[in-house]
């Protein structure tokens, strides 16, 4: 029986020759992972199982970041009881402040995810790590104690949508756009509980950057995970980060799909979901003059070195227009201190940039960003729902890191070429 990629690394570890869509199986986890918030809840459950020990303290890792550098008291306690556990139990991979970066931009450039893994991770954004060739998905906290006890879980074999990326981007136009395009064509639920895997000649001019910027927000088209091929790019990346052994998986040619989307990328315009869906996208030269107030590049979506660049371009040897306020987070400690190197850094300090260590802060309203009543923000984040970054009343506009600078400096909505 033909199978998809996902489908052929969930047979791989569960041991199973074959598996289909609908199937129930127990898959062995080569990663469970968990943050500030997920954590807690999830060594509580544990700690109830009454067992000494965890599957394996190298395929762990606990990573603090969404209220960290710890905003508050309880934020604190939080952290606390994760530091703890992590000691008690020898969890090899905790990065905490200092260590830190987020999540999702963390487990690459530490070489702990790659191809032909099985990730679970207690935070949606976990699939981003399809970008490499891996089948990742986020999971409750229950499951995670589950996963850290066992190293083994239970799935649902998800059926699966093939996504054809054509052509070539022009300008800079890149993954967020394309994702967002998606998003927009088929809705927030168009892909629930569904693999979308992606194929077609348009990869091999996307950066790893654009891959994990598609991959992480596969759920919100409400998809079980997002998966690439493993091509050149991925292996040059697997090669430079990790020592861990990989399988390259493939689709069978003859694989079944539910659906087929193909997307001409070299047709795309630089795309803004406006509030307060993802799917609500329109053309950012559509919108007119709506004028913001903050603008957030970072996150687990966007805040790579390859997006830090783009905005840094379009930033330099120019201002933040008055009363906007523009915040940059780097995803990692590494890709901070390549900032600096790079002159990135000073590049957006010198145009009226905040430029923050790394964390989730705003992304999910936690700190470092909030929105007041009434307050617009273009952010190059993951999700734009009610409240998402702050009160109830503001409004949240998702865009790529080359319209978010450009909107910065303009103090409205924009594309790249109206501050050229």
């Amino acid at each position: 029986m033909a199978m998809t990629m996902t489908q052929k690394i969930l047979a791989n570890h569960s041991g199973n020759k074959v598996v289909k869509a609908g199937e129930l199986i127990t898959a062995r986890l080569d990663m469970v992972l968990g943050n500030d918030i997920t954590s807690p809840l999830a060594i509580q459950e544990f700690k109830k199982i009454g067992i000494k020990k965890v599957f394996d303290n190298e395929k762990i890792a606990l990573v603090p970041d969404h209220f960290c550098p710890n905003k508050d008291i309880k934020s604190a306690e939080q952290v606390k009881i994760v530091r703890e556990f992590a000691k008690e139990y020898g969890i090899k991979n905790y990065f905490e402040v200092g260590q830190m970066g987020i999540e999702h931009a963390l487990l690459p450039e530490k070489g702990l995810v790659t191809a032909g893994d099985v990730v679970i991770g207690a935070d949606s954004h976990t699939c981003t790590y399809g970008a490499l060739g891996a089948f990742s998905t986020g999971i409750g906290s229950t499951d995670m104690a589950a996963g850290m006890a066992a190293g083994e879980l239970w799935f649902k074999v998800p059926d699966a949508i093939k996504v054809v990326l054509k052509g070539a981007p022009k300008g800079y136009i890149s993954g967020k756009d394309i994702i967002l395009h998606l998003i927009g064509k088929i809705g927030v639920d168009g892909a629930r509980y569904m693999s979308l895997e992606f194929s077609g000649d348009a990869i091999g001019h996307l950066t790893m950057d654009d891959r994990f910027t598609i991959a992480n927000m596969a759920i919100e088209a409400g998809a079980k995970n997002g998966i690439f091929p493993v091509d050149d790019k991925t292996l040059s990346y697997i090669k430079e980060h990790s020592v861990k052994p990989y399988k390259v998986f493939e689709a069978d040619s003859d694989a079944v799909y539910s659906s087929e989307i193909v997307i001409d990328v070299s047709q795309l315009e630089y795309t803004v979901a406006c509030p307060h869906l993802p799917s609500n996208t329109k053309p950012a030269s559509s919108l007119g003059d709506i004028k913001i107030d903050q603008v957030v590049i970072g996150s687990c979506t966007n805040g790579r070195i390859g997006d830090l660049r783009v905005a840094a371009k379009i930033l330099k040897g120019k201002k933040v227009a008055d009363g906007v306020r523009c915040i940059v987070f780097p995803a990692t400690q590494k890709i901070y201190l390549q900032a600096i190197e790079e002159g990135l850094v000073q590049a957006m300090v010198e145009s009226g940039v905040a430029v923050s260590t790394p964390t989730c802060g705003p992304c999910l309203g936690g700190h470092m960003g909030i929105l007041a009543s009434g307050e617009r923000c273009v952010s190059t984040t993951n999700r734009n729902f009610v409240g998402r970054m702050g009160h109830v009343d503001s409004e949240v506009y998702l865009a790529s890191p080359a319209v978010a600078a450009a909107s910065a400096i303009t103090g409205k909505i924009s594309i790249p070429e109206e501050v050229v």
